[in-house]
């Protein structure tokens, strides 16, 4: 029953988020968060840094994705300095691959890309997972489950990327195509549910002029998606049905990866199949076949209170604060807009 209740209470707000930021966020003032005054100009205004919400929703997801990692693996007996060990090494590998693969597929030097990150990730878990256990064996009288950690990382994934697409959203990347130019069958659906993004600022309107008109809402079918698999995979998990919630999770995100990018108008490189969908369909080959290499073993019934009780600790409070401030001051720094404030008195009010 405890199971039941957390995953329906996880879903229920999961759901609120997600609709406040489907109507919300195409808006054009929901993409600079703030301006920060960095050199005077010769006319008094101030040439300013922009922080963005891209940067606030992808620290956000990154840090719910984190916290979810956390609770699971807590909830199976593995230690906390162990989790926070091997989630260092992951984020350490994927956060910088987000801007070295967006780099090498489209050819841009400030632009992020949650598709190759996640490609780097599953690649390189397993060995992460593998090493930290050799690592850990003489300090801990237990050894690693590869099978429901590879679950709960492949869990906190995709109830990630399915927060981090409102940061899209409020940027306006990762954009559909024009309602206008789907074929007729489409076109039913999406002249009902459409994004409209506001703002000559936002990708959208710099990258292909698509602001004010309507576009499918790619973003939001992959936050629905990837929060209802997610929360479905919580669920699997804590009954100990590991091996479908990691199924689950990676086949999700990766198909609709392959699918979506069909609906997709945002630039992905120069080649009908993009790099990043045969990346998609080589991480569920290999993910897939890891299956069948690793060793089964006795593994624990998970306990989600456990879980729950290992994030109230001063470390894991303080690890989670700087991960969230980390990745907004790396993603949330505008490097394709700027700035200029007017700071001034207001007389009436001295």
């Amino acid at each position: 029953m405890v199971n039941v209740i957390f995953t329906l209470i996880l879903g229920m707000g999961l759901a609120v988020l997600l609709a406040w930021g489907f109507k919300t966020l195409p808006a054009e003032r929901w993409q600079i968060l703030a301006c920060i005054p960095q050199e005077k100009k010769e006319n008094g205004t101030w040439k300013s840094l922009n922080l963005t919400y891209y940067g606030f929703f992808n620290a956000t997801a990154y840090l719910f994705s984190v916290t979810v990692l956390l609770c699971l693996m807590a909830s199976i007996a593995v230690p906390v300095p162990v989790i926070l060990v091997m989630t260092s090494a992951v984020l350490a590998v994927c956060v910088p691959s987000s801007r070295c693969i967006a780099r090498w597929v489209e050819k841009k030097s400030y632009t992020f890309t949650i598709g190759g990150a996640s490609f780097v990730g599953i690649i390189s878990i397993p060995w992460i997972v593998w090493g930290t256990d050799r690592m850990i064996s003489s300090w801990y009288e237990t050894d690693l489950q590869v099978i429901p950690i590879l679950a709960a990382v492949s869990i906190a994934y995709t109830l990630g990327e399915g927060i981090g697409r409102l940061a899209c959203i409020s940027f306006g990347c990762c954009y559909g195509k024009p309602v206008s130019e789907s074929p007729p069958w489409l076109r039913r659906i999406f002249e009902k549910y459409y994004f409209v993004f506001r703002g000559k600022t936002k990708k959208i309107a710099y990258a292909h002029g698509l602001d004010g008109e309507k576009v499918i809402p790619i973003q939001a079918m992959t936050s629905i998606l990837y929060g209802c698999a997610g929360v479905a995979g919580i669920y699997f998990f804590l009954e100990e049905h590991f091996i479908i919630s990691f199924l689950l999770t990676l086949i999700t995100t990766q198909v609709w990866r392959v699918l979506s990018e069909f609906l997709r108008a945002d630039y992905r490189g120069e080649n009908k199949i993009s790099s990043y969908q045969i990346m998609a369909g080589g991480a569920v080959c290999y993910s897939t076949a890891l299956l069948f290499v690793i060793p089964r073993a006795d593994m624990q019934a998970p306990d989600v209170l456990a879980g729950l009780q290992s994030l109230w600790s001063p470390a894991v409070l303080f690890s989670l604060q700087a991960l969230w401030l980390a990745t907004f001051l790396y993603t949330g720094r505008s490097d394709v807009t700027d700035s200029d404030v007017a700071l001034r008195v207001m007389h009436d009010r001295i």
